[in-house]
């Protein structure tokens, strides 16, 4: 995968940095948003397919973008389709630092040293660019406006935008109201990036126990799935700051 473009991920990474603090909205939900995005962008780079309401390794070669291969790696080493509620509910946290240190290195934000309370080292991070953060949320903003059916990549930035909390961000207050409404139905245009969505939204919420209605299931369980639901997972837990160099300001 080249880097004429950025990826979804990234995308809605952006969207979250708030350039008057350089924090980023919803830090709790934004990982498993993170890694919702990590799965629409390999589906639309053709290396994974739905199926049903579990996630298939269709091809497993590399994009070329470490952090994706990472996930698309991991995916094949489960031998058998995923769920993708357990998929964006599992134990790899982190992906915010992981994409803000990438975006540091490619020039889009710079890190700013701070502290916490006076004593605790922290890290803010300010767009080095606006525009490129206005470009993608005029692409929200196009869709909602317009009603026209956005393509696919938009509309599963929509989608992961909504699952995520990053509505009352985007469009705040009375005014934004039917904005974060139209927001919310563009999820209806891509068919993974809703399954996606509705699987962060389904973290948070704590449902994680059985397929939605209408999807497929397996007749009998894949081999090394578990046997019974998976803990909910409805905040994702946060590294200890004691192992850690700096924090992160959120």
């Amino acid at each position: 995968m080249g880097r004429s473009r950025r990826t979804l991920p990234e995308e809605l990474l952006l969207l979250a940095l708030d350039p008057a603090t350089g924090t980023t909205a919803q830090p709790q939900s934004l990982d498993l948003g993170l890694a919702g995005a990590q799965l629409v962008e390999l589906a639309l780079a053709g290396r994974i397919a739905p199926d049903g309401d579990r996630i298939a390794v269709v091809v497993p070669r590399p994009t070329g973008d470490p952090t994706l291969d990472c996930a698309l790696e991991l995916l094949r080493r489960r031998g058998a389709p995923v769920r993708a509620v357990h998929w964006i509910g599992g134990p790899r946290l982190g992906l915010r630092q992981t994409y803000l240190s990438h975006l540091e290195r490619c020039g889009m934000v710079a890190a700013v040293p701070g502290q916490m309370c006076g004593v605790l080292p922290t890290t803010r991070y300010q767009a080095t660019d606006t525009a490129i953060s206005r470009e993608i949320k005029a692409r929200l903003d196009s869709a909602i406006r317009t009603g026209v059916p956005p393509d696919p990549r938009t509309a599963a930035l929509a989608a992961l935008a909504h699952a995520v909390g990053l509505g009352k961000h985007l469009y705040p207050g009375n005014e934004g109201r039917s904005s974060r409404s139209r927001l919310r139905d563009l999820i209806r245009h891509d068919p993974m990036g809703g399954l996606v969505a509705h699987a962060v939204m389904d973290v948070q919420n704590g449902v994680a126990a059985q397929p939605r209605r209408g999807q497929a299931t397996a007749g009998r369980q894949p081999a090394g799935a578990r046997s019974g639901p998976e803990p909910a997972r409805g905040v994702p837990m946060q590294p200890h700051h004691g192992s850690m160099a700096r924090a992160v300001a959120h």
